[in-house]
């Protein structure tokens, strides 16, 4: 054997030996522990991907960031209020006894109409007073009569014809007062000028509106301190709501209020402000602004809490479907389409001696700029979120996003529920 095939083997056993020493396992481990930190260092936490049937199967659809008209609004609390010339608790003048109860509580009643009738002995008393003195003036004006033809004729005295004219005056003055009672009590006097009397005084509703609570029953005796029923008018409904010092210079009369019951916000009303406070109240430097409550007031009770948003100016400004926007820890965001993987096929091409001319458009279609094979890739984008209005929600972005970015519109919870549970994957 030669001795240039003796060194050849001698160094080859050499080699090997290195390669399969201790310290030459600890080096190839290092350049695989390497290779593996390269790689992690290439993952952002700020990305995840969907392959296209996770994408297809949470029904993930992306738009642009759009250029919306909002109007901005402010959110403040109030309460549902009814003027007190719209407001009646019902009283009789005179004392009785109930002796018809008409209404009960959420019965609707016109102004005028008869609720209950009370009845008393006393009331015959003023009748009959009345007629006493309707029939003593008829016998006063036929003195007066006489008396005038006795003087014509100088056979009576001028002061007897005096002191007729003036009983006449005091007769008709005393029916005049009394007549103004019977009124009063509900009694036309001209109805009982045939001598029957009226044992029953009739309580009559002073206002039109809903009857809220009955005090009485049958039989109860009432006079002037006791109510007997309680009736409010809706129609003048409206609300008094509390805004600060600093926002009341952006309001004015006839701006749109849009509310709902703070005990159940399913339903939304409408108000438009008439009149804006010019004093604080309380030590809470708010004013009080008042806005009648428009179209249906139906479950609309005085006194009930409410929360208000009272739309002010429009501005056009950068807004994102309100569904696009998605909370974690405490910071707003929507997720943009992004192609993670562009640079390392320019690698790739350059690699393999590929290369784009200068002016060659590069073939991505704008719908789907993150195809990887089969899916996407979405980036976080913290935003900081302003007006919402008509389904959208302006945004500010707080890092800059290419022109022409594509915004997960539908899905984004899906898209953030995956990455957050990839972050914790990781952690581990």
């Amino acid at each position: 054997m030669s001795s240039n095939i003796i060194i050849s083997m001698l160094c080859a056993g050499a080699l090997w030996l290195a390669a399969c020493s201790p310290s030459g396992q600890k080096e190839a481990e290092k350049e695989a522990q390497s290779g593996e930190h390269e790689e992690h260092a290439h993952e952002n936490p700020n990305t995840v991907s969907f392959t296209a049937e996770q994408v297809k199967s949470i029904g993930l659809t992306t738009g642009s960031l759009e250029t919306k008209q909002l109007t901005a609004s402010l959110k403040t609390n109030g309460m549902l209020r009814v003027p007190n010339q719209n407001k009646a608790i019902v009283n009789s003048l005179y004392s009785g006894v109930i002796r018809s109860l008409l209404v009960q509580p959420g019965n609707t009643v016109k102004k005028g109409q008869v609720i209950a009738t009370i009845g008393n002995p006393a009331f015959a008393q003023s009748q009959s007073e009345y007629l006493t003195v309707q029939t003593r003036i008829k016998l006063a004006e036929q003195e007066l009569n006489r008396q005038r033809e006795l003087t014509a004729g100088n056979a009576g005295a001028l002061k007897n014809l005096q002191a007729a004219e003036a009983e006449l005056k005091t007769l008709q003055t005393q029916q005049s007062n009394l007549g103004q009672q019977l009124r009063m009590m509900g009694i036309e006097p001209s109805a009982i000028s045939n001598g029957k009397l009226v044992s029953e005084l009739a309580v009559r509703s002073p206002i039109s509106g809903v009857v809220s609570s009955v005090g009485v029953q049958m039989g109860s005796y009432v006079d002037l301190t006791s109510p007997i029923a309680d009736i409010v008018d809706n129609s003048q409904l409206h609300l008094d709501l509390f805004v600060y010092e600093k926002d009341l210079s952006k309001l004015r009369n006839g701006q749109v209020i849009h509310f709902t019951l703070t005990n159940n916000p399913g339903k939304e009303y409408d108000a438009e402000i008439f009149s804006l406070g010019s004093t604080f109240e309380g030590e809470a430097k708010a004013v009080s602004v008042h806005a009648k409550v428009k179209g249906d007031k139906t479950g609309l009770i005085d006194g009930m809490s409410i929360t208000a948003i009272i739309s002010l100016e429009k501005a056009s400004v950068p807004a994102v479907p309100t569904d696009a926007i998605v909370n974690h820890q405490g910071q707003d965001f929507v997720f943009i389409v992004t192609d993670a993987h562009t640079e390392d096929e320019h690698h790739d091409e350059k690699d393999h001696g590929h290369s784009h001319d200068e002016g060659e458009a590069h073939d991505h279609k704008e719908e789907k700029p993150a195809a990887t094979g089969d899916g996407l890739t979405f980036e976080k984008i913290p935003v900081v979120k302003g007006t919402t209005d008509i389904g959208y929600t302006e945004i500010t972005l707080l890092k800059e996003i290419p022109a022409n970015a594509k915004i997960v519109v539908k899905g984004a919870f899906f898209v953030l529920a995956k990455m957050t549970n990839q972050g914790e994957a990781h952690a581990h």
